[in-house]
């Protein structure tokens, strides 16, 4: 293909048009002759590298102003434009490619920019039990922890003291290094500074150039009133250090709580089961409950009631976590059948049995009425 083709009439735009329109024109010829869409293609091979010189050309400010004014001479023969242009090929195309996948960190390519060698360490989970009269009241829990912290010696810096880190020589300071794979541009970490982008020369005797070491650390843990299972408290700056004066990640304290002998929990409602004796549970009455405030509740059975009923008690359940106010306290009514009678107490029953009418108990009678018509039923 000749040389001499305008770079305007290349890329099929017009002289006027913008980066915008440029790079669209750019992306689609050079989708359409990539030497892997047209393989053993000279021609196509050769348009490719001839649309990649133009995009280069004339996707820089500089580089445009010079070539609208002098042409191809610009670059040629130590020209105004000359420096640095020319010779990549597929420059452009990789260009359009950063674009569409990223950069690398901290700047673009031959700007200076360089990635950050500092990295955040790694967060840390601790769990924690602890017993449901904890839950209500909040404590301070004292937890010991073994944890990657910064070295002393170096401060975290992983180079002997006195010496100091070096710009990666494999990418430049960057972190990561790019290569052309086909149709694509891939970037991966750094094989020598493993995406540092510093290497040091000179490591710390003590951590052995990883700027941190294995620490056990005793921490002081505010559990907060109303706390529930799976409750997640989070101590800013308490996990691993960040390697080579990172800065340092969290510490997760997860809670558990032990299952209680009377209570069970769920959300802010405390339940519980009481057995009541079959008089009470006839006669009515009162029976008492200690609750996990340290008081003693007073529930008022009613006369009649049932095995099973629940009764609520208002506000006598778990403070709400960081709020104001408390869950019920709610008993569920178990009737408990006497199963060891004296003598006189079963002479009572008997009295008692004499005189039912089948009225005391509604549902037992209608239950055996319902079965007597089943029974007549069956043998007509």
């Amino acid at each position: 293909m000749s040389t001499d083709i305008d770079y305007y009439e290349l890329l099929e735009v017009e002289r006027t048009a913008d980066d915008k329109v440029l790079k669209s024109a750019f992306r689609r010829l050079a989708m359409q002759y990539h030497p892997d869409r047209n393989p053993g293609d000279h021609t196509a091979e050769a348009k490719f590298k001839a649309i990649n010189e133009a995009y280069d050309c004339l996707k820089d400010p500089q580089k445009r102003a010079a070539y609208d004014r002098f042409g191809k001479a610009a670059f040629q023969n130590g020209g105004p434009g000359a420096g640095g242009f020319g010779g990549g090929g597929f420059e452009g195309f990789s260009d359009i490619f950063e674009n569409i996948f990223g950069e690398f960190m901290g700047g673009g390519r031959g700007g200076g920019g360089q990635r950050s060698s500092v990295r955040r360490g790694a967060d840390l989970r601790y769990d924690l039990e602890i017993t449901l009269e904890e839950a209500y009241a909040g404590k301070q829990a004292s937890i010991t922890v073994d944890v990657a912290a910064q070295c002393d010696r170096c401060d975290g810096s992983g180079a002997k003291p006195g010496t100091g880190t070096q710009h990666c020589k494999t990418c430049g300071g960057h972190g990561k290094v790019r290569a052309q794979q086909g149709f694509f541009v891939v970037e991966r970490t750094c094989p020598s500074c493993h995406g540092a982008g510093q290497v040091i020369s000179d490591p710390c005797d003590a951590c052995h150039g990883e700027g941190r070491i294995e620490k056990t650390k005793t921490l002081d843990v505010g559990v907060p009133a109303g706390v529930d299972e799976g409750t997640r408290i989070r101590l800013t700056g308490e996990g691993e250090a960040g390697a080579r004066g990172g800065p340092p990640g969290d510490l997760y304290i997860f809670i558990h709580l032990r299952e209680h002998e009377i209570f069970e929990r769920d959300g802010t409602t405390l339940f519980a089961r009481a057995p009541i004796s079959f008089t009470t549970a006839a006669l009515g009455g009162t029976i008492e409950v200690p609750g996990l405030d340290k008081k003693r509740h007073e529930i008022r059975i009613p006369a009649g009631i049932q095995s099973g009923k629940q009764i609520r008690q208002r506000g006598a359940g778990m403070p709400v976590l960081n709020g104001r106010g408390h869950g019920d306290l709610v008993i569920q009514i178990d009737v408990e059948t006497p199963t060891r009678l004296t003598a006189r107490q079963k002479e009572l029953l008997e009295e008692f049995r004499s005189t039912e009418t089948g009225e005391e108990c509604p549902q037992s009678s209608g239950f055996f009425a319902r079965l007597k018509g089943m029974w007549e039923d069956l043998t007509e």
